[in-house]
């Protein structure tokens, strides 16, 4: 398990930075925060089921079924942050926020938002039942808003995890349920649709998240990092933001495609960290603006090449500059196995969905022509 502080450190800094950079409000921690007590002051209680009233639609039996069918396989995640008192010097923990989760497999894994936990020093899950748990931290990935964290049941309780669906083939349209744990008020259910697809998102590092599923379910402070269902209970994303002048939802809500989620939370399982094929070139868009304008192409420009790398060995070519200023053009990366490419993000994501990442073709403007380049990655 990796150390909360140590991985944290880096947070703080993108994430001033990804919050001015991206006109919407980031939810979760700060959102709310009321931290529930502790397991020995707050037994488990597990509450009688209660019989459905008579008379119920069709519509309105499923959506309460729904909700708890899923219910406890979703969480609340409480975190603390560690202060020192400037008058004993002593370290303390004090309560810093809290956001939502959602158990990933049977073992524990519990999947909430990078941001809910950046600053955190510690966490602690809250389960339907009241029971409240201390989490460890297993990985996060920044670029994604994804953390992953773990839970021990006591007693032999069962962790249940929520059925997993695909986001690649929503529909406009369709129904969807968010339950999370805004401004600290657990298992609230929400319904909307699906109101656009293929949204696009600024993460906390600056980083462009594509495929994002835009809803109108109500997403408020602390439903970060909970999931939005489809009608058959399936996690189709993580809620993770809103687009909103209050700060309040606005009907205008963002979640993480599942699609995204699959392939990045096994990695953070694993390694702790999610770590994506490697080119080994060296991009950079502002630089690049200008030198693809003078060109009359659209791609990324291959600015820097390392030898010992895939593109090295490949023989990308890298832009030079010589000592009177004179620039000689590199390689501009114009498509992956024939997805485009228009910008170092469009670069980023092609590679991280590689289902084969062993050899891929490069299609590359060079000294006016298109050539196509097999390259085989470390």
């Amino acid at each position: 398990m990796r150390d909360w502080t140590r991985s944290m450190g880096l947070a703080v800094a993108v994430g001033a930075i990804g919050a001015l950079a991206f006109q919407g409000f980031w939810q979760g921690n700060g959102g709310t925060s009321a931290v529930a007590q502790s397991a020995e002051t707050a037994p488990a209680i597990q509450p009688e089921p209660r019989p459905l009233p008579e008379g119920l639609l069709p519509d309105e039996l499923h959506t309460v079924q729904l909700f708890e069918t899923a219910s406890p396989s979703i969480v609340n995640v409480d975190i603390t942050q560690r202060r020192v008192d400037p008058w004993s010097r002593r370290s303390v923990e004090v309560p810093a926020g809290s956001g939502s989760g959602f158990l990933w497999d049977d073992q524990g894994h519990v999947v909430t938002n990078f941001h809910v936990i950046r600053q955190a020093s510690g966490a602690t899950v809250t389960l339907d039942n009241q029971t409240q748990l201390e989490a460890e931290l297993v990985g996060v990935s920044p670029d994604h808003d994804l953390a992953v964290l773990r839970i021990k049941s006591e007693d032999g309780m069962p962790l249940r995890a929520l059925p997993i669906g695909a986001s690649g083939k929503l529909r406009v349209g369709q129904r969807v349920y968010a339950i999370g744990n805004p401004f600290g008020l657990d298992h609230t259910l929400t319904t909307g649709v699906v109101s656009a697809l293929d949204r696009e998102i600024q993460s906390l590092t600056g980083r462009m998240l594509d495929h994002v599923v835009q809803t109108d379910a109500a997403i408020n402070p602390g439903n970060s990092g909970g999931p939005l269902l489809d009608s058959a209970g399936r996690v189709i994303g993580v809620n993770t933001m809103i687009f909103s002048p209050s700060g309040a939802s606005a009907g205008v809500g963002f979640a993480i495609p599942i699609d995204t989620v699959k392939r990045v939370v096994p990695e953070l399982i694993e390694h702790g960290e999610y770590t994506r094929p490697i080119l080994g070139v060296r991009i950079d868009d502002r630089v690049a603006a200008p030198l693809l304008a003078e060109l009359g192409v659209r791609g990324v420009l291959v600015l820097g090449v390392d030898p010992n790398s895939a593109a090295g060995k490949a023989g990308l070519r890298p832009t030079l500059r010589d000592q009177a200023g004179e620039i000689t053009f590199g390689d501009v990366l114009l498509a992956i196995d024939g997805q485009r490419l228009e910008d170092t993000d469009d670069l980023l994501n092609v590679m991280e969905r590689l289902t084969d990442p062993g050899m891929i073709k490069l299609k590359v403007y060079r000294e006016g022509e298109e050539v196509e380049i097999e390259v085989a990655l470390d």
